[in-house]
């Protein structure tokens, strides 16, 4: 597809009006939409950094300083598959990984969310990088993209498919996706009984929605009828403690790389990822 096209519909698509983007959404949607404008404002951070309620909404943000394994791997799917290509960094947040791609030569890399403040994060991410000119970010509906058939070639969808109801996800997904196109998908795993006890003494962390849709074998069985799953592999099974003992991360990264491939215990990890292409 010609990238004028697509950059024409981008432009049309920023142009719906507040009024009728808010009609379009139900009241899942706009509870996504509230949850995420607060947690991304950072005068918000800012404002509980000195208070008890600062763990209850941001706690959870010192387990990923042990991610470095997965972050990694995402760097370099995007890296390997954004070059001369029309790249979506889908459910952007603060568009780091659209940056990313931009950087690595995407011919155009657009970001979507729901919340404005992270689009509005994303814009400014883009400016400070210097590639504001291969870059579009539009607040958009994930289930209802408005984007062009086939018309992206690479999809990074990380940590936000549980965030969306997937039978409405997976096909938007597969209409937009190119004929040769594939998605990286990277998510939280819901097996781990403690990780599954964290989760609900922390809601103030989630939305509704988000509680009770964390992804499992049933989600991936899901996805095949839409799309070929290519490559799993399993994260942070022991690096998920680096909290509670930094100096020791880089052994736990190295006992990741045995546990995360031993069948059963690797279902204990935090995350897992999966590739999606087009049947």
């Amino acid at each position: 597809m010609e990238l004028a096209v697509i950059k024409n519909k981008l432009f049309e698509i920023g142009t719906i009006a507040d009024e009728e983007w808010m009609k379009s959404l139900d009241d899942r949607k706009k509870n996504e939409l509230t949850f995420h404008d607060l947690v991304r404002d950072g005068i918000h951070a800012e404002s509980m950094k000195s208070a008890d309620t600062y763990e209850k909404w941001y706690g959870n943000e010192k387990f990923y300083g042990g991610i470095g394994l997965s972050k990694k791997y995402i760097e370099e799917w995007i890296r390997g598959h954004a070059k001369n290509r029309i790249f979506l960094d889908y459910a952007c947040g603060n568009g780091g990984y659209a940056v990313m791609a931009a950087k690595a030569g995407a011919e155009l890399s657009i970001g979507i969310d729901i919340s404005r403040i992270s689009i509005e994060n994303a814009k400014h991410k883009a400016t400070q990088a210097g590639v504001q000119k291969n870059t579009y970010f539009l607040q958009a509906d994930a289930e209802n993209t408005k984007l062009p058939d086939g018309s992206i070639d690479a999809i990074v969808c990380s940590g936000m498919l549980h965030h969306l109801d997937l039978s409405y996800a997976f096909p938007e997904l597969r209409r937009i996706l190119s004929k040769d196109g594939k998605i990286l998908a990277v998510e939280a795993l819901d097996y781990n009984p403690a990780i599954k006890l964290y989760r609900r003494l922390t809601p103030k962390m989630r939305t509704e929605w988000e509680k009770t849709h964390i992804l499992g074998f049933a989600d991936l069985r899901f996805a095949k009828r839409f799309f070929r799953v290519g490559e799993i592999r399993y994260w942070h099974l022991t690096s998920i403690l680096s909290p509670y003992m930094k100096s020791a991360l880089p052994v736990l990264n190295f006992m990741d790389g045995f546990l995360t491939r031993v069948p059963l215990l690797q279902l204990m990890a935090w995350m897992f990822s999966f590739e999606l292409l087009k049947k």
